[in-house]
């Protein structure tokens, strides 16, 4: 008996394109002779949709038109959160919120499993165990198919990579479907048992994540109609990223490079800017805001606030904080804004999640544009994705080795001078892997101050021994230094992330992709109890 697994791509809320699929694969099925044709849940539907109630009775009428063609084959598919099996022309099985189908088909016996999941880091691998148990449950074959494309919950944007495969009874793969791809896998089921065993291939997390990157900003890029991009360049490694990102998907000639110097933008970021420009064959202007932020801020203290009531008058006085988001905004707002309407394009936001995590980024600055592509990584994979970019995609340097190694920096001040060794105010080696746990292991102050006072707060959190001690000499400086960011995530970051870009995400736990509400910052008591024993 032969089986096909549809490994199709999904179009979510968009019913009419999934069922012409659909039926598209069940014609090709039968020209191959198969007795059956499994496609993945959420088939017609999509995962991620607006559920109008027209919308809903529409993917019931195309339900129904698949079964109907069922005659002469088996079709097994999903709909929202439902299961069918149909059969000569009629619904044999209909299985309501379940993802999970044990039965015989011709005397065969059969476990399938259908899934509609998107991407995330190292799931495969935990995918495959829990594949390898329901094996072990029901005692017999089974056969997973998964779909492939890219939806997105407005906020976040997600790429599903299929990766379908086939266990024998004794849980072992035999059949693995490429990731990404589009295709019908047709296996034998008398053969199942005497298939080799195929070993999941092994790469780098850093390949996972430029494939799911590189899949998903192309076909979010197409699937709104976008075909040429500004990118703002500092000689940063996020926005050097995103340049060779975004370059190998639409070509040189549909990307502006635009390097936005200040005074306080060193000539040796500007001169990495212009070397990676070249080294990626992009179009690339200079644009200095010196003149622009100047005459925003003499506008501005020139300017009388007038209290109408009495005739009295006062002030502005813009600080040099103010200026600093200013430098930004104007960035943004005025070039990069400007720049992609008149190429009919649009601008990139170039955050990583470090930052996002603490809201490091000015409102309506550098956290706009029309995706955020990297803000679902962390500064250390940033410099991953770069040495790959380097190595296995280009094979040659388009990131310049400068852009690497120097200090990260957003050059806003003198304070952030690169050339003195001077940056951002985040040890990334280490304020990485505490944010991580902030987001990704959901641990809150309490949790942190509990494993350094247990001396094992760098194996909890991940990052090299020797840090803490190395940047906080006493327990008053790691409480400072905690207390702050826990502040910043839980406060004024809150508001910037719900107002940034759709995020392209890699994770479960991609900002956007859950709940969060701006209730201010909370310390438990039992931390408070803590504090006070170090302090």
């Amino acid at each position: 008996m032969k089986i096909g697994l549809a490994q199709i791509e999904i179009a979510a809320g968009r019913p009419e394109i999934n069922s012409a699929k659909i039926l598209n694969f069940v014609e090709q099925a039968k020209s191959q002779e198969c007795d059956a044709v499994i496609f993945p849940a959420a088939t017609i539907s999509g995962r991620l949709f607006t559920a109008q109630a027209a919308f809903l009775r529409e993917c019931e009428n195309y339900c129904k038109e698949i079964i109907a063609a069922s005659e002469g084959i088996t079709i097994i598919f999903g709909n929202i959160n439902d299961i069918f099996v149909a059969n000569d022309g009629k619904l044999a099985h209909h299985l309501r919120d379940k993802f999970i189908f044990t039965g015989d088909l011709d005397e065969m016996h059969l476990c399938f499993a259908f899934d509609s999941a998107p991407f995330v880091i190292g799931n495969n691998l935990e995918r495959d165990k829990l594949n390898t148990a329901r094996v072990a449950e029901v005692k017999c074959p089974l056969i997973y198919v998964n779909g492939v494309g890219m939806q997105n919950s407005g906020k976040t944007v997600y790429t599903f990579s299929g990766e379908s495969a086939v266990y024998n009874s004794a849980g072992k793969a035999v059949v693995r479907v490429e990731p990404y791809v589009e295709t019908l896998q047709v296996v034998d089921f008398d053969e199942i048992e005497n298939m080799p065993e195929i070993e999941m291939e092994t790469e780098p997390e850093v390949a996972e994540i430029y494939r799911a990157l590189n899949y998903g900003v192309d076909k979010f890029l197409k699937q709104i109609g976008m075909s040429k991009v500004v990118i703002g360049i500092s000689g940063g490694i996020d926005s050097a990223v995103a340049a060779a990102l975004y370059t190998k998907i639409l070509g040189a000639e549909n990307i502006l490079l635009v390097n936005m110097p200040s005074v306080f933008n060193s000539a040796t970021t500007r001169n990495l800017s212009e070397q990676l420009a070249k080294n990626l064959g992009c179009k690339y202007a200079v644009v200095p805001i010196q003149k622009s932020v100047d005459s925003t801020v003499r506008q501005l203290e020139l300017t009388p606030v007038n209290f109408l009531r009495d005739d009295s008058t006062e002030e502005i006085k813009i600080s040099g904080f103010v200026r600093e988001n200013l430098q930004a905004r104007d960035r943004s707002g005025r070039i990069l804004a400007t720049l992609a309407a008149a190429l009919g394009g649009g601008f990139t936001c170039n955050a990583n999640k470090a930052e996002s995590t603490i809201g490091y980024c000015t409102l309506y600055g550098d956290s706009a544009g029309f995706l955020a592509a990297t803000a679902d990584l962390w500064k250390f994979q940033v410099y991953d994705l770069a040495r790959y970019l380097n190595e296995k995609i280009y094979e040659r340097e388009v990131i310049p080795q400068g852009i690497i190694d120097i200090v990260p920096s957003a050059e806003l001040s003198d304070a952030q001078n690169v050339d003195e060794g001077k940056g951002d105010p985040l040890h990334y080696d280490y304020h990485d892997y505490l944010f991580r746990a902030f987001v990704e292991k959901l641990a809150a102050p309490e949790d942190i101050l509990n494993w350094y006072a247990e001396k094992n707060l760098e194996a909890q959190i991940g990052c090299a021994e020797g840090l803490v001690a190395k940047y906080f000499p006493t327990a008053k400086d790691f409480i400072a230094d905690l207390e702050r960011w826990w502040k910043q995530f839980t406060g004024i970051a809150v508001a910037k992330r719900i107002q940034s870009p759709p995020i392209m995400a890699v994770t479960s736990r991609a900002f956007g992709s859950f709940a969060e509400s701006q209730n201010g910052v909370h310390f438990t008591q039992n931390y408070q109890v803590l504090k006070s024993k170090f302090i």
